[in-house]
């Protein structure tokens, strides 16, 4: 087992080399960037491919490959820019003394080669030197810090009540096959894994968490609104039960312990709700095929055959070998859930998480944020790899990684 996990933290640097590699190609490749943002944004907050698709000024392409808008901005701006962005360097005459400087007449800027600031970059990562934001003007390690908690929230619970539930009903449904339970229950889950987690998401607001009245059938709405006056608010026609944004409340802190508690349950009730609906659907399948494929082997048919009780050959026995693909995949799925935040779902319910991040980053064409996180994150998906493998052998010893060379 040593010997394998060595090998594959040999492998997680070429690997981590080459997702880095593809994706720093691809972005050479897509219009526009940090410098026509900037220049979009001061002229108002234009649209940063007004200018690519025809409508708005001539675009002209620098040394450095970074497209920008020719709109009558002084050219010592932009190459200030260039500079400040890293996509050229400060490069003076051989006779002059002092600093660096673009004001300086024996001073220019030199455009810095793609596979130079590639390799410039990577540098820095493996130093795990991240750098700032072009935007935001915060380190990108205190930028993803400061949205932990969202991705936290939404990747911790939604994984744990996906397994809390999905684990027990794919269990009875294994026992139950092809019993009316089963048939039912698999229609649910088609119907679950079928419906988009953001139109889930959108549904729960609609009815939960809006000021949109609507009644409910026989006379149900009548009595919430008699009885439970407080779900209403201040509209007394409207319920709403749940809050509509953001993962606390404004006067969190002000809160009693308990209170908190309430507090910090009561507003991600709907967002991990909705995370988890096709997470739970999976699962249950998955584990109701892994125990169902257990129950049909000899070995539980030789301790039926003994004697044993059907609880005593199911959970002492078909259990741990079911629950071994279920359980090892535990880490690789929260990491998903955790990273691969949904940015529709953050939106909808105004939570400003990792996803969020990302889409903003992509779009702003934010470069130490976009390839700060996704050397981070893909470093954390290999690493989360081996972490599985290992979880292999803790649940079933008899795996040997080694004899698999």
């Amino acid at each position: 087992m040593g010997a394998y996990i060595l090998k594959r933290l040999l492998l997680v640097v070429p690997t981590l080399l080459g997702i880095m590699i593809i994706n720093f190609v691809l972005i050479q490749f897509v219009p526009g960037g940090p410098i026509d943002q900037i220049i979009a944004q001061m002229e108002g907050g234009g649209d940063v491919f007004e200018g690519i698709s025809g409508g708005g000024g001539e675009l002209i392409e620098n040394e450095s490959g970074d497209s920008v808008a020719s709109r009558g901005l002084p050219q010592e701006f932009l190459d200030e820019l260039q500079v400040e962005f890293n996509f050229a360097r400060i490069v003076c005459d051989a006779g002059f003394t002092g600093e660096p400087d673009l004001r300086a007449d024996e001073c220019n800027p030199v455009p810095i080669p793609a596979f130079e600031r590639f390799f410039l970059m990577m540098w820095d990562y493996m130093r795990f030197d991240f750098g700032e934001s072009y935007f935001r003007s915060v380190s990108v390690v205190d930028l993803v810090l400061e949205k932990m908690p969202v991705s936290i929230t939404l990747g911790l619970w939604s994984t744990l009540i996906a397994y809390m539930v999905s684990i027990p009903l794919g269990i009875k449904k294994a026992v139950r096959d092809g019993s009316s339970f089963d048939t039912w229950t698999s229609a649910a889950i088609i119907v679950g894994y079928a419906i988009p987690g953001f139109l889930f998401a959108i549904l729960l607001i609609v009815l939960f968490a809006s000021n949109n009245c609507f009644r409910l059938p026989f006379g149900i709405s009548e009595f919430f609104r008699e009885n439970v006056t407080w779900l209403y608010n201040s509209n007394p026609t409207c319920m709403r039960l749940f809050p509509l944004r953001g993962l606390t409340s404004s006067d969190f802190d002000t809160l009693s312990t308990w209170g908190q508690i309430k507090d910090y349950f009561h507003h991600i009730a709907l967002p991990v709700l909705a995370s988890t609906i096709s997470a739970f659907a999976t699962l249950t399948l998955l584990t109701k095929n892994s125990f169902l494929d257990e129950i049909k082997k000899q070995y539980v048919i030789t301790a039926k055959a003994k004697g044993l009780s059907e609880n005593r050959v199911l959970y002492g026995h078909v259990f741990r070998n079911a629950m071994l693909i279920v359980i090892s995949g535990f880490p690789a799925l929260f990491i998903g859930v955790f990273f691969g935040g949904s940015l529709i779902i953050e939106t909808l319910f105004s939570l400003d998480g990792l996803g969020r991040l990302g889409f903003e980053a992509t779009l702003q064409r934010d470069y130490p944020v976009m390839f700060g996180t996704l050397f981070a994150f893909s470093l954390m998906g290999l690493v989360v790899g081996i972490i599985t493998d290992i979880t292999y052998v803790l649940i079933d010893p008899r795996i040997d990684f080694e004899k698999r060379g």
